[in-house]
């Protein structure tokens, strides 16, 4: 028999493997969801100065004014937090701007549900909907200003960054916490590893949002991450905090690359 027969079953499950990984943080199939404009009383939006993902006002970050709180399913509890998405209104003659222009957002808050109202009126981000809050730049450069609800098309996309890592260190000498953002590719964190200068690679627990924790005193080590995203790819930044850091000081290591 030939040989390239012989190996025909493997050579295909090493095929389907690759394309999994290509696709984890890409998926060129658009899907269908919902847009309103985030927008408080007072003009601001929590997408852009706050956000359940941890990163704080995003106008001082890297993440900038495209932005976007996402309901429940699509949050999926903190984790799709610095997820990319690419976005554009359609099918809505009214209020879609011509062309179905598309805008890239990065995934920092969380809409919650509202139980007191239809989700088809009011309770846009009710689970199980899939609906994004976005901030203004991103809204208006698909649709009208005015325009309530839209209908989109969405896909995630890969996350282009601009220098490392941002490791962003709080806690206090029982508890450690860091903020991980500015992250590229696939930009979702699902696991994070700290090492200090005389300890072994320690797991953290996900906090909340993009912020990470564990129970130890690392004051006086110099600091090392190990960050591993949603698609499978892994990077460790060796020595990112020198052993003199302070908390609430943030530190730049490795990012990851296509």
């Amino acid at each position: 028999m030939d040989s390239g027969l012989q190996h025909l079953p493997l050579r295909f499950f090493i095929l389907l493997c690759c394309l999994f990984q290509a696709t984890a943080a890409e998926d060129v199939s658009w899907k269908i969801a919902t847009a309103t404009l985030s927008r408080d009383k007072d003009g601001s939006s929590s997408v852009t100065t706050g956000g359940a993902c941890g990163y704080g006002d995003l106008r001082q970050s890297s993440y900038g004014g495209y932005s976007a709180g996402l309901s429940g399913k699509l949050f999926n509890r903190g984790s799709s937090c610095g997820a990319c998405l690419e976005v554009r209104c359609v099918n809505h003659i009214r209020w879609c701007l011509q062309g179905s222009p598309s805008v890239v957002v990065t995934a920092t808050d969380f809409c919650p549900p509202n139980s007191g109202l239809s989700s088809d009126y009011g309770g846009w981000c009710n689970f199980p909907k899939e609906h994004f809050e976005l901030s203004h730049a991103a809204f208006t450069g698909i649709a009208e200003t005015r325009a309530d609800i839209i209908p989109v098309q969405y896909r995630r996309v890969k996350c282009g960054r601009r220098g490392g890592l941002r490791f962003t260190l709080n806690g206090s000498s029982h508890f450690f916490q860091v903020l991980i953002s500015n992250v590229g590719l696939d930009g979702e964190v699902v696991g994070v590893k700290v090492k200090g200068h005389t300890t072994a690679w320690i797991p953290m627990a996900r906090n909340w949002g993009q912020n990470w924790h564990s129970s130890l005193d690392l004051i006086g080590q110099s600091l090392s991450f190990e960050v591993t995203l949603i698609g499978g790819k892994t990077i460790a930044s060796y020595d990112v905090a020198p052993p003199y850091w302070r908390f609430g000081m943030t530190y730049q290591g490795k990012q990851f690359l296509s």
